[in-house]
C-alpha cells in the first residue's frame, strides 16, 4: 500500500478473498475512471469512493440538521400515480 491516506482507512485493512460474478464492462469502466491496474485494485477504489461519497453525505446532512446549509433544490413533487399506488 502506498504512503498515501485513503478515504475509510485508518491502518492497513484487514483483506478477504472474494469471488462474485461482475459486469466485466462497468468493471472496465471503472478500472478506466479510476486508473486502476488491475481488477483488485479497481474494486477497492470503487469502494473507497463509495465511503467517501457517504461520509461527505453525513456530514452534509449534519450541517444542513445544525441550520448551517440551505437546500436550494426542492424536492420534486411525487405523482398522482406514485401516491395511489402506495
Amino acid at each position: 500500500m502506498s504512503g498515501r491516506r485513503r478515504a475509510g482507512r485508518v491502518s492497513e485493512p484487514a483483506v478477504a478473498r472474494k469471488n462474485m460474478d461482475m459486469d466485466v464492462r462497468k468493471l472496465d469502466a471503472a478500472r478506466r475512471i479510476l486508473g486502476a491496474g488491475t481488477d483488485t485494485e479497481t474494486v477497492d477504489r470503487a469502494l473507497d469512493a463509495v465511503i467517501l461519497q457517504g461520509e461527505v453525505t453525513e456530514a452534509l446532512d449534519r450541517l444542513a440538521a445544525a441550520g448551517g446549509l440551505t437546500d436550494v433544490y426542492p424536492r420534486p413533487a411525487r405523482s398522482r400515480r406514485a401516491r395511489s399506488s402506495h
